[in-house]
């Protein structure tokens, strides 16, 4: 923290500009040794306020830029820091990264720049992580979770959480070391229902499924026997040439992935190799591929062809789909343009409960009723209190100590009760970097990019 960090802060390749960021207590100095502005009187520069000049390095101008000092405490990490807003390319923000380097600074470490912002009290440690998840954000709801998370969400619901943790926990202190005014079994009686809510009020926040769709987008496989148009139908839903159309069965022989955004929410859809016994290896491993995708996907896209009658290979995946307990699978019968083989009503029988989509991959108008049952499913929602897989682990760690901690306080002392709410206390702690160990921050921002 005594040092000087540096990096550059914008994205490597070409752009119409790039940025080289200094913060630390010698930001000024080296920005003074680094940097000629176009008036000499400018200097002492004024705080927060773009400045034009040259970024040099001795006497050899490197770039004409300009730039901007931000003195303490009103800046990102609440140190002096300072930014030179170069001419996009590597090649001249490289050489001004080295000029500063020679000029007295070090370079950053990933994630160091908000990792100072965190210790200096700036944000907690669930903004910390925002940060680096709304730079990764695709598509609007994961971009509308992130911001939430870094104006406070995740924080409010915690420390909510907590405050209610400290009240119970301020309630079985009384009966410690008060028992002649409130009995043990007072205190279970009126403290174990808390408990057990507030378990259950993070149970229910550690959604992960949801928080994975919100972060990283809907899953959703694309199944059926070989030539049902799996292909053209992954073609026709990302409007891309992803994968290879033929009338030959057995085309697709291994898993071919592609991303759609409806409504803003990402949807990522893989298209598996026909699904068929089979002696050819490649195709083998295709389908082994395929079955894995299927366990992986939050929704199966179950293709039939309805141009013709339903064939045994058609009965045994839709047995196999079953057997693996997916929650969420949608009957698609493709090939709508063609002569009727199979009904809905056929599906209906195959597949009881099965909701049933007709379409036909060659006309994009009859795919409106799919693509909206896709957005639906898509959609986390807005509600969602912890969307990173760190704080849904802490969620549920904290959830099972208060669980522990109800059934202590119905068969032991109330002292061993206390042990586990506050383990349930510490939990909860480790989401806002309340209490938080050095290994669990360089873990957290390891994952960051150099310069943010």
């Amino acid at each position: 923290m005594a040092d000087t960090i540096v990096a550059i802060a914008t994205a490597p390749g070409e752009g119409g500009i790039s940025i080289v960021r200094l913060s630390g207590p010698e930001a000024e100095a080296v920005l003074h040794r680094v940097f000629l502005p176009a008036s000499a009187a400018a200097w002492p520069l004024e705080s927060h306020r773009l400045t034009y000049g040259t970024a040099r390095e001795g006497e050899t101008p490197l770039d004409e830029c300009m730039a901007v000092l931000m003195r303490a405490p009103r800046s990102y990490t609440r140190e002096d820091v300072a930014e030179l807003q170069l001419h996009g390319g590597g090649s001249t923000a490289g050489r001004v990264l080295q000029a500063c380097l020679r000029a007295g600074a070090r370079l950053a470490e990933p994630g160091e720049f908000t990792r100072r912002a965190f210790c200096n009290g700036r944000i907690d440690l669930s903004q910390a992580e925002a940060v680096m998840a709304l730079i990764r954000s695709r598509g609007e709801q994961a971009r509308q979770a992130a911001l939430r998370q870094l104006t406070g969400g995740a924080a409010a619901f915690v420390r909510k959480a907590a405050d209610e943790l400290y009240g119970i926990q301020a309630g079985l202190a009384a009966c410690i070391d008060y028992p002649e005014e409130v009995s043990e079994e007072e205190a279970a009686s009126s403290l174990s229902p808390r408990i057990l809510v507030l378990a259950e009020t993070l149970e229910e926040a550690a959604d992960e499924q949801g928080a994975r769709i919100a972060r990283e987008g809907l899953r959703v496989a694309l199944c059926g026997r070989p030539n049902v148009g799996k292909s053209s139908l992954l073609n026709a839903l990302t409007r891309q040439e992803l994968a290879i159309v033929t009338p030959v069965a057995g085309t697709t022989r291994d898993t071919v992935q592609g991303e759609l955004t409806l409504g803003g929410c990402l949807i990522r859809v893989t298209d598996t190799a026909g699904m068929r016994e089979t002696e050819d290896p490649v195709e083998r491993l295709g389908v082994e591929r395929a079955l894995k995708a299927l366990r992986e996907a939050d929704t199966v896209l179950l293709v039939f062809d309805a141009s013709l009658p339903l064939t045994e290979e058609d009965r045994a995946l839709a047995a196999q789909v079953r057997s693996l307990g997916k929650p969420d699978v949608l009957a698609v019968r493709n090939k709508s343009d063609l002569p009727e083989a199979t009904r809905e009503t056929d599906l209906a029988a195959l597949l009881p409960g099965v909701p049933c989509l007709t379409v036909c991959a060659q006309e994009p108008e009859s795919l409106r009723p799919l693509r909206e049952a896709l957005r639906q499913r898509a959609q986390a929602g807005d509600t969602l209190a912890l969307t990173q897989p760190r704080h849904l682990e802490a969620a549920r760690r904290a959830a099972g100590h208060l669980r522990q901690a109800a059934r202590t306080l119905a068969e032991a002392p109330c002292d061993l009760a206390a042990v586990d709410l506050l383990a349930a206390q510490q939990a909860l702690a480790e989401i806002t970097g309340d209490a938080v160990e050095e290994k669990l921050l360089d873990r957290v921002f390891a994952d960051f990019c150099v310069g943010k």
